[in-house]
């Protein structure tokens, strides 16, 4: 947990303490010493010294922590964990494994002391003063919401600003909250056959899932992924991205302290060795993958090897559709949030942005002014709107596709440039201006290729069908969206639109309660929704003969 990391910082305030107060208050001043592997219901060193690699802060671009990935041992103990865990798990009724689900939901929610002041606490608890939605100060010391201290460790990870990571946090929460709504729900079918006889299915667990997160949304796809299997009765070994290794843990100690069953839930830090290990391992039975098309296809040609199933959350290059009768404040605002929602670095952005001619001019002029308003600086600074990209060599490829958008012919209306912030804490960050690209056709790289980073393609469009077939030109399909008035239009276009998630009048919207996931080379299966419950689960088929066989022999 967060105290553990970050003990040092809390101290006694030598004065009233704001409402906005947090234990982090800026980039720069975290650095983590602690295991980031968990099995068997603890933080785990390995005993065989493996190559450690440097963790990057991408707000500072100072070394944040050192990355001691799993080899096969590692990996086979976290497995072995799990399916202990699971022998346990699977039997307990739906109800049982939702009281602890919803349990680890409300830790999320809770205030966590810091850990020397939990046996003084016991004694003698007293709250001094309140200070507002996140932090209580307790005997001198700043309490937080575990929301707010997962939140600002998202923030160090991944760069993105603390107000969306908060969003992250709320969703991964709700999403455990859903899942355990639905565990005690799973259920079978009664069939009636001739005779008396009759027919029954049950739905089972897979047994060990595995689940391989991106750096895009660390905590986030953890809870998405672990929450639908474990209210099916799995358990989960998750390895997360090796640029954001750090919150997954703080998960599996949320489950832990919930009163999951140790193993329950594991983490196995690493890069593509340790995905191979655990796709090729023979107790797992599934794999849940979140990241790029080439990287999913390995993944699903290892799980071939052991007739696996998988579910697979893609990359997109997806088109949001502007009619000239849309409203323009709205269509403005979802361009915006279709483009620069955490950096940009975000698979369903709708970075195709075709917008009919007779409101082009109106609809530039509206989304450049706001673009270059964008706050751009320390993520953990509650003015800031954009933070930092996830790392160097991201933020290089980035600013590349922008330099070659120039090259085709594409004009750079405003950003596409480094910048750096005035903090000089914050001059290593990896850190660019938002860009919007006018001029552009279909056959630019930026219109073709996904760049995930702040940059957004806009292309003109004269008629309905024309738009729709452009829009649809594409082998990835994750998420389209479009703006009109007109509700028949609407539902027209979207039925046309090649896409498994698509937008009317909004975009990049989420809820827990809805299926996500693409068509075409975007991914196979969805993540949350009540389907994926079919994802994590088998049919098992039983026939009941109530009178004699009847037997040709």
């Amino acid at each position: 947990m967060l105290q553990s990391l970050v003990l040092s910082l809390l101290r006694p305030p030598a004065s009233p303490v704001p409402a906005a107060v947090r234990c982090v208050s800026s980039s720069g001043s975290v650095k983590i010493t602690v295991p980031l592997n968990f099995w068997a219901g603890e933080r785990r060193t390995s005993p065989v010294k493996y190559n450690k690699e440097n963790v990057y802060e991408p707000a500072t671009g100072r070394v944040l922590c050192q990355l001691e990935p799993c080899g096969s041992t590692e990996v086979h103990k976290a497995v072995e964990a799990a399916k202990t865990a699971f022998d346990h798990w699977s039997r307990m009724s739906g109800m049982e494994r939702a009281r602890i689900m919803i349990q680890a939901a409300h830790i999320i929610e809770a205030l966590a002391a810091p850990l020397t002041l939990k046996n003084e606490l016991k004694q003698k608890p007293r709250v001094l003063v309140d200070l507002g939605c996140h932090c209580l100060l307790i005997c001198g010391f700043i309490a937080q919401r575990r929301r707010e201290e997962i939140a600002e460790m998202e923030v160090i990870d991944n760069g993105k600003s603390i107000t969306e990571a908060r969003l992250d946090v709320d969703s991964a929460r709700l999403c455990i909250e859903f899942y355990a709504g639905l565990a005690s729900t799973l259920a079978g079918q009664h069939v009636q056959l001739p005779g008396g006889s009759f027919a029954y299915t049950r739905r089972e667990p897979l047994g060990v899932c595995a689940g391989i997160g991106a750096w895009n949304y660390p905590f986030q796809i953890a809870a998405w992924k672990s929450a639908p299997a474990l209210a099916c009765g799995n358990s989960m070994v998750f390895k997360p991205s090796p640029v954001t290794p750090v919150t997954a843990v703080m998960l599996a100690e949320v489950y832990a302290e919930a009163g999951a069953p140790e193993g329950l839930f594991n983490v196995v830090q690493g890069g593509q060795e340790t995905g191979g290990l655990l796709c090729r391992h023979p107790d797992v039975a599934k794999v849940s993958f979140t990241g790029s098309v080439p990287t999913g296809k390995k993944i699903m040609e290892m799980a071939s090897e052991g007739v696996k199933p998988v579910t697979l959350e893609l990359g997109g290059k997806s088109p949001l559709l502007i009619f000239e009768d849309a409203d323009m404040e709205n269509a403005v605002r979802g361009a915006l949030m279709a483009n620069f929602l955490s950096q940009g670095q975000v698979c369903s952005n709708g970075t195709r942005v075709f917008v009919h001619k007779e409101i082009l001019p109106k609809f530039v002029e509206e989304v450049v002014k706001r673009t270059r308003t964008i706050e751009i600086g320390d993520p953990l600074q509650e003015s800031t709107r954009m933070g930092a990209l996830v790392s160097r060599p991201h933020l290089e490829k980035v600013l590349s596709f922008v330099d070659q958008a120039k090259q085709e012919g594409a004009t750079v209306l405003c950003g596409g440039e480094p910048f750096v912030p005035a903090d000089p804490q914050l001059g290593g960050g990896y850190y660019m201006t938002p860009c919007v690209l006018a001029d552009c056709t279909d056959d630019m790289t930026c219109v073709k290729e996904e760049i995930f980073g702040p940059v957004m393609s806009v292309l003109s469009f004269e008629s309905e069908d024309e738009a729709l077939q452009r829009a649809n030109d594409t082998t990835m399909g994750l998420a389209a969206g479009v703006f009109t008035r007109d509700v028949t239009r609407a539902h027209r276009v979207v039925e046309r639109l090649k896409a498994g998630s698509c937008f009317i009048n909004n975009y990049n919207i989420t809820p827990v309660e809805v299926p996500f996931g693409g068509f075409k080379t975007s991914g196979i299966g969805r993540e949350n929704g009540q389907v994926t419950i079919e994802h994590y689960s088998q049919m098992k088929t039983v026939f009941v003969e109530m009178g004699d066989v009847d037997s040709l022999f």
